[in-house]
């Protein structure tokens, strides 16, 4: 039959759960079994023409063994469903802290779709494996035997035909085995892909509206969805023909103990009393294999699913390193000492012998052209990658010496696209400390220009802001990160082209909650438009992963170097925006004077 050693593996410590569900299964036969001697009896007293009385006891007895089976089939459900939900439970805690160990460098490499369904679906899966099929697997196992030696007590012969019957029909599934994993196997992979492509329609919608393409990229999910169909039906076509062998055995088995019990009543060797109850009660050896029948399909799925669970736990290969000692109190200084980093798959390296350095309260801006290595700096501080050669310090401390997470808790990131959750405004800045009291979140807000027009919401800070907060602007997306930022009240500051996508309007209002941001902070600005890094204490121009020139806006400008051609198209039209607002103003101002008397 079908059995993972690693999803028993999963159950520890939940184990006695699934064996007294199996206990109150086998108890629940036990009195099945009881149930037909009492109806067996019932009928050879009717036809003996015994009593009334005799045969009210009989009839009694066997219906208080209907009620009871009942009552001990309806607690071994519960009980298993219960166990199966306490181990959904604990693999999805189990999967989310995996994910979160992988970090965001492991899941730059899987399409979100197929993480999802492991997760969601995959484990729900789990639900019918290990609350139904697993149970019944262990009481098919075990009923034949049993059964056996209970109906061996009135004739020996039949209840081994009976034996023989329920081991063949419980071997029976062996032959379609293989091909019944592969299928369930590839349906799995189908569903994978299907999941996969889905999400990526559903996100990337408005895309393929306003290219005109949501019906070419329909018809590639609809190939999906034929695919998984395929897959889906070979799964319950073996799956039914798993069910005719079964059928087949527990046909031709009870068959064949008519047979014999009937020859053995005519001979003398058995009395009909006898060959009534040990036909009755013989149905019970094939109860549990009907049953188990009916979930052999969903015990294929949910080991389907447990490989891609498997395979995400997996990940990463390594076992996670030891907790590094948190340490006092950690400057903020960093510094980049020769760092060499290439991200997985590529060849070029994203920095080649980086080295840098920002001292404590500083503000040092990096720029450079796309693809420079700005956003790979933010990734190496936050651990998100660790280089490959080099070393970057943070307080005179080499990064992978420290607790991952104390150097994450001295960094605040406003990053280019401010990543919010679906939940109320109040929520989304607490992330940031999320003790903060209502008066020091409102603080921060009001730091940010975000207080205004979180008030104006129908419900203010308890208003519910949607997924990835698509319920409010860009820019005010953008001044919720920064309040957040506040609250945090983080030593080191990560600014990640803050405001690259940010109209004009609401660069002034951004730009001023920046500035109170960095105040007092050390701060790294990674950007390439002119108002974010004119202010800077120093200027690194960054090119192919290394520092290729380095100074103050005004000392890089005057060297005419890469700095000037980065900027020069933005100094140049700053200079003519502020040429026509002048002329503007020169022209309205002689416009108000009147004419000119001579």
């Amino acid at each position: 039959m079908y059995f993972d050693r690693r999803l028993w593996a999963m159950m520890a410590g939940l184990r006695w759960r699934v064996a007294a569900a199996v206990a109150l299964g086998l108890l629940a036969m036990g009195v099945g079994i009881l149930r037909f001697v009492f109806l067996g009896r019932v009928l050879a007293l009717v036809f003996a023409g015994a009593a009334a009385r005799d045969i009210g006891e009989a009839v009694v007895a066997t219906t208080l063994c209907v009620l009871l089976r009942a009552w001990l089939d309806h607690r071994r459900t519960v009980l298993a469903q219960h166990t199966a939900g306490h181990v959904q439970s604990a693999l999805r805690a189990r999967l989310f802290d995996r994910i979160a160990a992988l970090g965001p460098a492991w899941f730059s490499g899987e399409r979100t779709g197929g993480v999802m369904l492991a997760v969601v679906d995959g484990v729900e899966q789990l639900q019918t494996f290990f609350g139904v099929y697993l149970p019944q697997l262990v009481i098919a196992a075990c009923a034949p035997v049993m059964i056996f030696a209970v109906l061996a007590w009135w004739d020996v012969p039949t209840a081994a035909v009976l034996l023989i019957a329920a081991l063949v029909t419980l071997a029976l599934p062996q032959l379609v085995h293989r091909a019944d994993r592969r299928a369930a196997l590839a349906r799995s992979a189908a569903f994978k892909a299907f999941g996969e492509e889905f999400l990526d329609a559903v996100q990337g919608l408005p895309t393929l509206k306003a290219f005109g393409q949501s019906r070419a990229f329909g018809a590639k999910l609809a190939a999906k969805a034929r695919a998984l169909s395929d897959s889906t039906f070979w799964v319950l076509a073996l799956g039914l023909l798993t069910r005719l062998f079964t059928d087949l055995g527990t046909g031709l088995g009870a068959a064949a103990a008519i047979a014999v019990g009937a020859w053995r009543v005519r001979h003398g060797y058995m009395s009909l009393e006898a060959l009534l109850i040990v036909l009755m009660a013989g149905s019970e050896i094939f109860r549990p294999l009907r049953d188990l029948r009916g979930v052999l399909h969903q015990g294929m799925i949910g080991q389907s699913a447990a490989n891609a669970i498997h395979a995400l736990l997996d990940a990463g290969g390594d076992a996670p390193a030891a907790a590094a000692p948190r340490i006092a109190h950690v400057r903020p200084e960093i510094v980049f000492d020769g760092v060499s980093f290439a991200y997985p798959g590529r060849r070029a390296d994203a920095h080649a012998a980086l080295s840098f350095s920002v001292r404590e309260g500083e503000t040092v801006a990096i720029v450079g052209p796309s693809g420079a290595g700005k956003s790979t700096i933010v990734r190496l501080l936050l651990r998100q990658h660790d280089a490959q050669r080099g070393a970057i310090r943070i307080g005179g401390h080499d990064v992978r010496t420290l607790d991952a997470d104390q150097v994450r808790e001295m960094i605040a990131v406003v990053a280019q696209d401010a990543t919010l959750f679906d939940g109320s405004v109040a929520e989304n800045l607490r992330l940031g400390r999320p003790d903060a009291s209502d008066a020091d979140m409102i603080a921060a807000a009001r730091a940010a220009n975000a207080h205004d027009f979180i008030s104006a919401l129908p419900d203010g800070y308890a208003t519910r802001i949607g997924e990835r907060g698509l319920m409010l602007s860009g820019g005010q997306r953008q001044r919720i990160a920064i309040a957040r930022a506040l609250l945090r009240d983080a030593p080191i500051l990560l600014l990640d082209e803050a405001l690259s996508s940010v109209d004009a309007e609401n660069e002034a209002l951004i730009q001023q909650a920046l500035d109170r941001l960095t105040r007092g902070r050390t701060t790294l600005v990674l950007a390439h438009r002119l108002s974010s890094v004119i202010g800077a204490d120093r200027i690194l121009v960054l090119d192919q992963g290394r520092v290729v020139d380095e100074g103050t806006h005004a000392q890089l400008i005057a060297r005419d170097g890469p700095y000037r051609r980065l900027m020069g198209p933005q100094l140049e039209a700053a200079a003519e925006a502020a040429g026509t607002a002048a002329a503007a103003g020169g022209a309205s101002a002689r416009a108000a004077s009147g004419p000119q008397v001579r």
